[in-house]
């Protein structure tokens, strides 16, 4: 008879990044377009961005970091129940780049499928993963963002081809009958307002003949809503939970712009040692960047079996969310 005082979880059992070998400062950029190192860390604290290399595709960033989150869990990856991958820049419309990382990885029974919420999209997979993984369908879901933007990028608006870098991370989720208060993912909030899809969005599609397409944001009225959304998803997080934001031990958030992190972290009343940031290291990687912040944090010893995490993102659509979740 199982124990009705057990709880189902998704918990994290592995995690892995992929970083390109190729890496700009921002004198390197200052070489190509008019812009200077002081403009860029003053407004964003991007010091250096990877930009991916002709073999260096999404699906082949996302495999790699994949296999890192698979290893470090100790999970075959022929027992994979499946791959759900967050791009904005997959490889091809189809087939799906969860596929291509499946069969790069040799898991031969997972089933997999991408999904497309920009740089929210990562929470977005989180999400779908944990509500199978909860409800039985599989045992497993490796969770993965992989963005190759520097491919979408218009090297003619300074404003915004120095804000975006390319690179993976992943996340391996096992179901686990876990305690109260035991880890796995708490819970997870999304959020999406359409009306605001034109501050930020990639200028091609079915709709027309264009290509390649360039991506287009419109910095002040991105940056007006992102605080208070992000605000308000971290709040909702914490009163579904019943806690409060001294309970957080971190919060991982979307790495895009230090001002704006910066700011949901000082309405959190969260001082800058709970606060992960990388934004410097890598600029904002989208769907990417909230693993690729988490496996950093890990293999920093600051994110550790026990630590209560906050995750958040925003990003076109627009779309954001948040996660609580406990290593």
């Amino acid at each position: 008879m199982a124990d009705q005082s057990l709880l189902k979880r998704a918990v994290l059992t592995g995690a892995g990044a992929y970083l390109p070998e190729q890496i700009l400062t921002n004198e390197d950029m200052a070489k190509r377009v008019d812009t200077s190192d002081e403009w860029i860390v003053e407004r964003t604290g991007i010091r250096q961005r990877h930009f991916a290399a002709p073999h260096e595709t999404a699906a082949y960033m996302g495999a790699e970091a994949g296999r890192q989150a698979l290893e470090k869990a100790g999970l075959n990856p022929e027992s994979l129940g499946a791959i759900i991958v967050a791009t904005s820049t997959p490889d091809q419309a189809f087939p799906a780049t969860a596929v291509r990382i499946q069969a790069s990885l040799g898991a031969k029974k997972a089933f997999g499928f991408d999904l497309s919420a920009a740089c929210s999209g990562f929470i977005y997979g989180l999400s779908v993963a944990d509500a199978m993984l909860r409800a039985g369908q599989v045992k497993s879901v490796l969770v993965i963002g992989t963005e190759v933007f520097s491919r979408l990028l218009n090297f003619e608006d300074r404003t915004t081809c120095v804000l975006f870098g390319d690179g993976a991370g992943a996340v391996l989720l096992e179901a686990r009958d876990v305690e109260q208060g035991g880890p796995g993912l708490l819970s997870t909030h999304l959020y999406a307002d359409g009306s605001l899809g034109d501050i930020l969005y990639v200028d091609c599609g079915t709709h027309d003949n264009r290509k390649p397409g360039h991506l287009v944001m419109h910095g002040r009225e991105v940056f007006r809503h992102a605080v208070n959304l992000l605000a308000g998803a971290v709040n909702d997080a914490l009163a579904e939970n019943k806690l409060s934001a001294d309970d957080i031990d971190l919060l991982v958030p979307h790495q895009a712009n230090k001002r704006i992190i910066d700011g949901v972290g000082k309405k959190l009343g969260l001082p800058a040692e709970r606060v992960v940031i990388t934004v410097h290291k890598h600029a904002n990687t989208s769907a990417a960047s909230i693993p690729l912040a988490l496996a950093d944090a890990i293999q920093e010893g600051r994110a550790v079996p026990g630590k209560l995490l906050l995750l958040e993102a925003l990003g076109g659509g627009l779309t954001w969310g948040s996660a609580l979740l406990r290593l």
